[in-house]
């Protein structure tokens, strides 16, 4: 298991709209823009193997392509190289971090000096749910794969642990990206549940006002 002390002060960055990692989840990533295919290489010569993987932040009036304050870095743990050099790769969820400053340097892909102070909680065991009505918030999703035309396979989702439905939802469902973001910054699984549940409800809702479910 790493350790916070283990964790670097600067680790390349992957600006990803939409891609949404937590910690003890998996994200797979299909590479093939060269600077990210140098990122990867690069990381993949380091011992730790990480990748922070962050949400642009596109303020209008601003050049450039910023980025959200805090993201979450995920080690390398699988990998393959296509025969025209892409890479298949897939994350292991570690730790968020706080974005601190951007790094100047030479490599085509940026790098930020980051702190990793306020996510002890990531490096621990799975999280639970201690105030979960699964049975609720299950029905709500039945609607909501409904409505999208979405399938799934109820009884993994029925006996899956808390950490991994409420994770693995949070990462699959097709949100925005502030929406992605404000579910990363969840400071803990039951404040990540209940804002799931929010985005759903008001899925549901087609985006009106309207009474929330308990």
């Amino acid at each position: 298991m790493i350790k916070q002390v283990d964790l670097p002060d600067t680790i390349p960055i992957f600006p990803l709209g939409g891609a949404l990692l937590l910690p003890r989840s998996r994200l797979p990533l299909h590479i093939f823009e060269p600077r990210f295919l140098q990122m990867i290489e690069d990381a993949l010569k380091t011992s730790n193997r990480l990748i922070g993987m962050i949400q642009p932040n596109i303020v209008p009036g601003r050049e450039g392509t910023g980025l959200h304050t805090i993201g979450c870095a995920g080690r390398i743990s699988q990998f393959s190289e296509t025969e025209d050099g892409r890479y298949m790769i897939t994350l292991a969820g570690v730790s968020r971090y706080r974005i601190v400053n951007e790094v100047e340097g030479f490599t085509p892909y940026r790098r930020c000096k980051v702190s990793w102070e306020g996510f002890e909680q990531d490096l621990r065991s799975e999280e639970t749910d201690l105030g979960f009505k699964r049975k609720a918030f299950l029905d709500a999703l039945g609607r909501y794969f409904d409505v999208r035309g979405l399938s799934a396979d109820w009884e993994t989702l029925k006996e899956a642990d808390d950490e991994l439905l409420i994770n693995s939802l949070s990462m699959m469902l097709d949100f925005d990206a502030e929406d992605k973001q404000a579910l990363l910054e969840a400071p803990s699984l039951s404040t990540r549940r209940e804002t799931l549940v929010t985005l759903i409800e008001y899925a549901l809702r087609g985006g009106n006002e309207g009474e929330m479910m308990q």
